[in-house]
């Protein structure tokens, strides 16, 4: 039997969506009138609708792109980040009110409606 499932481009991670896809003709266009758009490449690439040369071409690019946001400090992990969620864990919980014994004045009566006056 065949698969099922169609052949994926380097780089893709999704479905290919249909020609009249809005997302599709928004990126398509955008890559079209500005190739080097970041966001463009990334789109087109993950979703396959690019050919096969110039999605490897655009992947390495993505890739290099990557590598060099890692390096300058994109990680995630910090020791500020970490320090800061130690000391927000041993906050002491607020009380929380009885919605019974607090009326915080929501209640409309049978006549209060907005814009009654104007009938």
């Amino acid at each position: 039997m065949s698969d099922a499932a169609p052949k994926q481009k380097i780089g893709q991670k999704h479905p290919t969506p249909t020609p009249g896809n809005g997302d599709r003709v928004f990126y398509e266009t955008l890559y079209n009138q500005r190739p080097e758009s970041e966001m463009a490449q990334e789109w087109c690439v993950s979703y396959g609708v690019l050919s096969e040369e110039d999605a490897a071409k655009i992947y390495k690019k993505i890739l290099k792109r990557k590598a060099a946001a890692k390096s300058v400090g994109g990680g995630s992990s910090s020791p500020v980040k970490s320090e800061k969620k130690k000391s927000s864990s041993k906050k002491k919980a607020k009380k929380v009110m009885d919605d019974v014994e607090f009326d915080a004045g929501m209640g409309a009566g049978g006549d209060e409606g907005i814009g009654i006056g104007a009938l």
